[in-house]
């Protein structure tokens, strides 16, 4: 997780905005529909940020973040991470400003989705369903539907305003210049909904090329859809060459491209390959952008660290081996980050650690018992696995060769060890040997990986 001091202090002033209020509805979608999705401490700090802001107004007082730790009786880390699910799940807009020496910031409260939105989002009811599973999410769309009221057998008599009112003379131009909110002003009211911000991470121009080979024009794209494609591509792992299949299956008899073929295409295939399984919504607060000026990467050590908390882990498998996993790779990866809860940069410290460690191979077991390790430990961040991993090389290195008793004697290994460059790099003291050929053109291959990507994001090329 990103710490929050870099980002954040306690005396840091903050004011809360809100485009309208939160009426009964809405507070029923948020407690139920989101509060599953980003939990309670999340919830709560929306719901006192709403509190802050008077019946009527717009915005709330200034006031110190000490406040809103007093009052949810938490630090400021806890509610840093909260504000960052608020914003993912797109709730909350942050901005901020400097001022000398210091910041201030403000929170723009942002409107659930309605049911219906919400039931139809594609990404946020999906989560939903993986999350409280099928009995409960039919019982909350029920709760949220009703039966429609049909007028069609009924004969409409309603009278209009001037069946109704008479008027006399008015001065209506006065009437209308009073009525008009004054400069920088506007009338509190209904704000518009928000469904969470995905980044620009999709590469359209490739889909587009693709799609112009069978004759689909860009036109065809509409901004539906490509908000659509996004959702798919970020959900299910989809590729722009792998999306092409999904777009033109989804092709129907007017020539169109049907939205709900293209999301049950997507969904049945990733459902065949994960044996039947939806995708879990797995927090990645470490990764979260920064409000501020991302600071300066100078050393090898923290451009690696900064790598391993940004790339996704089906990615750093294929920056390590040169090719696309396997699925076997994959469910492996899958458990050990939803089922030992680890976050994807330590997902991906242990990756690297085990390829190197086991001539370029995912042994589950291995895998399985160093990560629950790490989860008994609660290890949260990239370098506090980089520094265990160093710590028990001993035990790990028993785990590999299925030694599960402690050792008693110590003895020398003769078998010269593959090891990550931040192990060996750092660890020269316990680490005297040669790295090998084999381990240098390995750590080389991950390197230039490592150079194409950070060339490739500086020029706005595709990830």
């Amino acid at each position: 997780m990103n710490r929050h001091w870099n980002e954040i202090q306690p005396s840091d002033a903050y004011t809360i905005s809100i485009s309208g209020c939160i009426d009964s509805l809405e507070r029923k979608v948020i407690t139920l529909l989101y509060q599953p999705l980003v939990g309670a401490q999340a919830l709560s700090l929306y719901i006192t940020m709403c509190a802050e802001v008077e019946d009527g107004k717009l915005s709330s007082g200034g006031a110190p973040h000490y406040h809103l730790m007093n009052t949810l009786c938490c630090n400021l880390q806890q509610i840093y991470e909260d504000r960052l699910k608020l914003e993912g799940i797109g709730l909350l807009k942050t901005y901020v400003k400097k001022i000398d020496e210091s910041r201030e910031f403000l929170y723009e409260i942002q409107q659930p989705l309605a049911p219906d939105q919400f039931f139809s989002d594609g990404l946020l009811n999906v989560f939903l369903y993986r999350k409280i599973g099928k009995p409960h999410f039919l019982r909350l769309k029920h709760m949220f539907c009703d039966k429609e009221v049909k007028t069609a057998e009924f004969r409409d008599v309603t009278h209009d305003f001037t069946d109704v009112f008479s008027t006399g003379y008015t001065d209506s131009q006065e009437a209308e210049k009073d009525s008009t909110p004054q400069q920088d002003s506007r009338f509190a009211g209904k704000g518009e909904s928000s469904s969470p911000i995905l980044a620009d991470s999709f590469d359209f121009s490739e889909l587009e090329l693709t799609l112009k080979d069978a004759l689909i024009p860009k036109t065809a794209l509409t901004p539906f859809l490509k908000e659509t494609i996004e959702k798919l591509s970020f959900l299910y792992g989809i590729q722009p060459s792998e999306m092409k299949n999904f777009v033109l299956s989804a092709i129907n008899e007017q020539d169109e491209i049907d939205v709900e073929e293209l999301r049950k295409s997507a969904r049945d295939a990733y459902q065949f390959e994960s044996g039947g399984r939806l995708p879990d919504m797995t927090p990645r607060i470490q990764t979260a952008p920064s409000s501020t000026a991302a600071p300066e990467l100078k050393t090898q050590e923290e451009k690696l660290i900064h790598y391993l908390e940004t790339v996704s882990p089906r990615q750093l498998l294929i920056d390590i081996s040169g090719s696309v996993p396997s699925k076997a790779d994959m469910q492996i990866v899958e458990q050990v980050m939803l089922q030992y809860k680890l976050a994807p940069g330590v997902a991906n410290v242990l990756i690297q650690y085990v390829m190197l460690k086991t001539d370029m191979k995912l042994s589950k077991s291995y895998v399985d018992k160093i990560a629950s390790h790490w989860a008994r430990k609660k290890v949260a961040t990239v370098l506090e696995a980089m520094n265990l991993a160093k710590s028990e090389q001993r035990q790990y290195d028993d785990w590999a060769q299925n030694k599960d008793k402690p050792k008693t004697t110590k003895r020398k290994t003769t078998r010269q060890e593959k090891l990550p460059a931040w192990f060996t790099n750092t660890n020269k003291k316990e680490e005297k040997q040669t790295v090998d050929q084999s381990f240098e053109e390995e750590k080389r291959k991950l390197e230039e990986a490592l150079k194409k990507r950070t060339e490739r994001a500086s020029a706005g090329e595709k990830d």
